[in-house]
């Protein structure tokens, strides 16, 4: 089976991995998400080098505060009936459980998270608040497994991937359909955050013959996408060191090959830098962006990226805004 067609986890047909399968995933939810704004700022495109427009996709205002609606909305357009009835199940720790749970109570679906114990309360409490039944496990991917299989087991629920899986990746490129209809030019180059990697993924599919040059932002301490392509090959682990949470996950089977086709290039970005992109977002343009959300626009003010020299607007994925806002932020330092 090749990197264009796989299957997923609904009964329905296999859908091609292309962009008229992104237009007709964006058909078929486009009620059911927000078409989130695209922002510009004169200030911030000022301040790069190369003086480029910049269009900020804010997802942070997307339902649930990530992209990661959009993915969950398709997976669960593609059930059937009868696996609607029977609900469905994920394992998260972050914007996923969220999305899915958020997504699931919409449509009057039972939805079961498997979370770690080490989960941050505040998407703890809005995973409930969906109404979704948790159950936590230790922090370990063979505890998740289990306590996900045990749920399986025992409730028959169809499982959502938060990342890997056909209907997600076609889900989270809906986001660049509508960026590139909401800018006033023709985008150079468009930049998405990469973690598991079905927003980037999903991104280079629905930039397809338009032009757009994709590239992906990846922190410097979660590195194994950038690191993969640089080999010649997906790297199974990532020993994550990093402040962007939602970017700790390796990339995943299906979305490697397709980032390796597809994506220019993955730059990558310091802590530092990622803090640094995060408060301009937040004093400049007002937007509360996680430090996720904002490994793009760190990554487009990179010297990686501006020795590129390219010329004409770049879109900017804001992937998220969940943020424990009962903790310091972080470019505030303890007293």
């Amino acid at each position: 089976m090749s990197a264009d067609e796989v299957t997923h986890d609904s009964t329905a047909s296999p859908l091609l991995l292309t962009r008229a399968s992104v237009v007709a995933a964006h058909e078929a939810i486009k009620d059911k998400i927000h078409r989130t704004p695209a922002f510009t700022s004169s200030s911030l495109s000022a301040s790069l080098p190369g003086k480029n427009t910049l269009y900020f996709k804010a997802e942070n205002l997307q339902k649930g505060g990530a992209f990661k609606f959009r993915g969950a909305s398709y997976s669960l357009s593609r059930l059937s009936a009868q696996e609607l009835a029977r609900g469905v199940c994920t394992h998260s720790s972050g914007n996923h459980a969220g999305a899915l749970a958020l997504a699931a109570k919409e449509r009057g679906v039972k939805c079961y998270v498997v979370m770690p114990n080490n989960s941050a309360q505040p998407k703890i409490d809005a995973v409930r608040s969906y109404g979704a039944s948790i159950t936590f496990c230790e922090p370990n991917a063979p505890a998740r497994a289990a306590a996900l299989a045990k749920v399986q087991e025992e409730t028959g629920a169809t499982f959502v991937p938060p990342y890997d899986a056909v209907n997600t990746i076609l889900g989270q490129g809906t986001a660049l359909l509508e960026l590139l209809e909401q800018t006033e030019e023709p985008l150079a180059a468009v930049i998405a955050p990469v973690g598991g990697g079905g927003l980037l993924a999903g991104t280079s599919l629905a930039a397809e013959g338009t032009g757009v040059r994709v590239f992906g932002a990846e922190p410097a301490g979660a590195d194994d996408c950038a690191q993969g392509l640089k080999e010649g090959k997906r790297r199974p682990d990532v020993q994550a060191n990093t402040i962007a949470d939602g970017l700790r996950t390796p990339v995943g089977l299906l979305n490697f090959p397709i980032i390796q086709e597809k994506v220019e290039r993955v730059i990558t970005v310091t802590d530092e830098e990622i803090v640094d992109a995060m408060r301009l977002m937040w004093e400049r343009m007002k937007l509360v962006v996680e430090p996720s959300g904002a490994a793009s626009f760190a990554a487009v003010r990179s010297a990686q990226f501006q020795e590129l020299g390219i010329q004409g607007p770049i879109g900017i994925i804001i992937s998220g805004g969940n943020i424990d806002l009962s903790k310091p932020l972080p470019w505030v330092r303890p007293q």
